[in-house]
């Protein structure tokens, strides 16, 4: 039995069945000093098996070196959010309360390949002359 009620499954069945296309979710973590690496590996292993969309790779982040640059993942627990073209989508830490619901609105627009943002603001980030990097931090209390 894994961190999903039954009658949580049944609702992100539901929710998971608006996805237009597969979306791999790539999950970075080790054994050892790691806050939730194992309740969070546990929740996506759960999730992944809700939707014959969604699928889970699992990568060791002091093993597997090649996906860790390949990825650039820094720190652990890692998940990147991707279909065929990884728009630069990170996870870090446990999906757990509101940020679960993040985690499943990043799945949706993945797999939609559409950000949902207007016109306006796509434009302006057009006219950017060099890569942002943009990080959103939430903390659970």
């Amino acid at each position: 039995m894994g961190p999903l009620r039954d009658e949580d499954i049944v609702e992100l069945r539901d929710m998971l069945e608006g996805m237009a296309n597969p979306v791999r979710l790539v999950h970075f973590t080790q054994e050892l000093n790691v806050e939730h690496g194992r309740e969070a590996q546990e929740l996506l292993k759960q999730l992944a098996g809700v939707s014959d969309k969604l699928s889970l790779e699992i990568y060791n982040f002091l093993l597997d070196k090649e996906k860790v640059s390949e990825y650039g993942v820094e720190r652990v627990p890692a998940t990147v959010i991707r279909n065929e073209k990884d728009y630069g989508l990170r996870y870090f830490g446990m999906p757990a309360g509101y940020e679960f619901s993040a985690l499943l609105d990043a799945i949706l627009a993945v797999s939609k390949g559409d950000s949902g943002l207007k016109e306006d603001t796509r434009q302006k980030l057009r006219e950017l002359s060099k890569p942002l990097h943009l990080q959103v931090f939430v903390t659970p209390t």
